[in-house]
């Protein structure tokens, strides 16, 4: 690995006396995101003859559509928006994972109620027992804060309610798709009694408000779980040789960071994500909490992909199965990390 550390710094060098290529990156706000902000703050893109260009969205589906009609020609968001977008006919392929097991399902109030301080890992008849019991005395099902339909917080949430707990998602809960700010508000406001978060917003409502309890976290929710992942659209046109294997080297790099030394990364994510408002200490707490989810290889999440996407299909929520090896590039990573 440290071999081809050298040879992504190499590579980075050489590309410097590249003439500037203009790349616009689409991203929501969360820590799966931060090695492109690592990127910019350490000017690695720049360095390597690229302009680098963040266009911000509140939704993986939000930033699909920017990717479908050719505003931007890079993603940094959940994989599984980018399958309804190659079923659109969209030219896209994943080239690197940045975050997995990043979204966990949180509670307040009665849904939280009698669960320990401690994330312990419910059964599912536990979780069951749990949102029955929560109908039952409220006399309304609780409402869950998720993110647009076919969004990856959106369709991880299904798959825990139905595959892992045997429950009927619509039957359960009531889930509210929203974009990312509005369900941390919701959360925090009392307007939902659940949702589906990632970093930084779980670190935020953990100092906040003190009686939240997680219901599952990241890896109860799918091991292996996929998050936000890089992707570039029309990887082989002929510009994109002019940016594409540095850009990804760069990425690659920026991640590593974030998982060996997250508090040098700490200036950068602060800036991104809070205008440089939120608290150092609860930055680097979200890092450090996300360290050991930072993963690069893109190998690592397609048997995962595969089994959320073969969910959506049985659940309507996706009209056919995509090929799913189509979706990655791998060679690309590996040629970087030898």
């Amino acid at each position: 690995m440290r071999r081809g550390l050298y040879a992504m710094t190499a590579m980075i060098g050489l590309c410097g006396s590249v003439q500037a290529a203009t790349v616009r990156v689409g991203y929501i706000p969360v820590i799966g995101s931060a090695p492109l902000f690592v990127m910019q703050g350490k000017n690695w893109a720049r360095d390597a003859g690229i302009d680098m260009q963040l266009v911000r969205f509140q939704s993986g589906p939000q930033a699909i559509q920017a990717l479908v009609s050719g505003k931007i020609d890079a993603y940094v968001a959940g994989v599984l928006p980018l399958l309804q977008a190659r079923a659109h006919g969209a030219d896209v392929k994943v080239v690197a994972s940045a975050a997995t097991e990043e979204l966990e399902v949180v509670s307040r109030g009665a849904l939280a109620e009698g669960l320990p301080e401690q994330p312990a890992g419910l059964s599912a008849d536990e979780v069951r027992q749990r949102f029955a019991d929560f109908t039952t005395k409220a006399g309304h099902k609780p409402k869950i804060a998720a993110q647009p339909l076919g969004s990856v917080p959106d369709t991880l949430l299904r798959y825990w309610f139905k595959v892992r707990n045997g429950l009927d998602p619509a039957q359960a809960a009531d889930i509210v798709g929203i974009d990312i700010d509005a369900a941390q508000q919701a959360f925090l406001a009392g307007a939902v009694d659940g949702a589906i978060l990632r970093e930084p917003a779980l670190t935020i409502i953990r100092h906040r408000m003190p009686g939240m309890r997680v219901l599952a976290s990241g890896h109860d929710l799918m091991p292996g779980q996929p998050g936000s992942v890089l992707a570039i659209v029309n990887e082989n046109a002929p510009d994109r040789a002019a940016w594409k294997t540095a850009f990804l080297t760069g990425f690659v790099k920026a991640t590593h960071l974030l998982a060996t030394d997250p508090e040098q990364a700490e200036p950068y994510v602060q800036q991104a994500l809070g205008g440089g408002m939120l608290p150092r200490d609860i930055i680097i707490e979200a890092l450090k909490v996300s360290a050991h989810d930072y993963v690069s290889d893109p190998a690592s999440i397609v048997d995962a992909v595969s089994r959320l996407q073969d969910f959506e299909v049985q659940s309507g929520l996706l009209r056919k199965a995509e090929p799913v090896a189509s979706l990655f590039d791998l060679e690309s990573y590996r040629q970087i990390a030898q």
